[in-house]
């Protein structure tokens, strides 16, 4: 029993899972580029070099090349299975990304981190909070996070992993800013609402696609697929957007 619930627990370990892919990644940097506030803004600037945000998204996973980032492969990702709470289900003794937000959110709060430090982990909590909103990277079975669910996308070979990450968005033919631009603009009430929520919350809202996401009848993806489920990526790339702006405004815009 141990065994199988160590399985369960490493259903990642040793997969390139790249949640979101650029596009989706810089689409949740530009959504929180436009909720930060002045004060946020102004220190963001100074951390990340004028780098923007949407730009810094995509840090995580440009230095998976890099051997010495060898320690951050499992933080893009978390199982949880079905009917259990993060609490209940294993954990990855190498971290997941639940702990590295909670734990890189406290100690930016800290203000006690040298200036490289700082710079790695603002890039790490720009890129993981949108990798918790992809629904794929809260897993709960033994398929590698969907990477073992072959289907074709539009007859050609993809898996369910990489239509969520990319194939879904890059259909589109929108860059980041235009996907941005497309989104939703809730109002000030919806956009506090959407702010309140934790970073558990993310994962348990991103639990309740699974039905959905896999619901994928012969794996012959397309059209039909992209129709039923493209209002969820829209959802999740702009809650991620809102919410990582919330957490840098807490942070920074005091």
């Amino acid at each position: 029993m141990k065994t199988i619930i160590l399985i369960l627990t490493l259903t990642f370990i040793s997969t390139i899972c790249y949640p979101w892919g650029p596009t989706g990644h810089r689409t949740v940097g530009e959504v929180a580029e436009q909720h930060l506030n002045k004060k946020a803004q102004k220190a963001l600037a100074q951390i990340l070099g004028q780098q923007s945000i949407a730009i810094a998204a995509t840090w995580m996973d440009e230095v998976r090349s890099d051997s010495l980032y060898n320690y951050m492969e499992d933080w893009h990702w978390v199982t949880i299975l079905d009917g259990q709470t993060y609490d209940q289900s294993p954990k990855n003794p190498k971290g997941d990304v639940i702990q590295t937000l909670e734990r890189i959110i406290a100690e930016l709060k800290s203000h006690k981190l040298n200036a490289k430090d700082e710079l790695e982990r603002v890039r790490m909590l720009i890129h993981l909070v949108g990798d918790i909103h992809q629904p794929m990277h809260v897993g709960g079975k033994d398929d590698r996070g969907g990477n073992d669910v072959k289907v074709s996308w539009f007859r050609s070979d993809s898996n369910l992993h990489r239509v969520w990450d990319s194939d879904l968005i890059d259909d589109t033919k929108l860059s980041y800013t235009e996907l941005a631009e497309s989104l939703e603009k809730p109002d000030v009430k919806k956009i506090a609402e959407l702010q309140k929520a934790s970073v558990r919350d993310y994962a348990s809202e991103s639990m309740t696609y699974r039905t959905q996401i896999y619901t994928i009848g012969n794996g012959k993806l397309g059209y039909p697929y992209s129709y039923r489920n493209f209002h969820i990526v829209r959802t999740r790339l702009l809650q991620a957007g809102i919410r990582l702006a919330g957490i840098l405004n807490d942070i920074y815009g005091k």
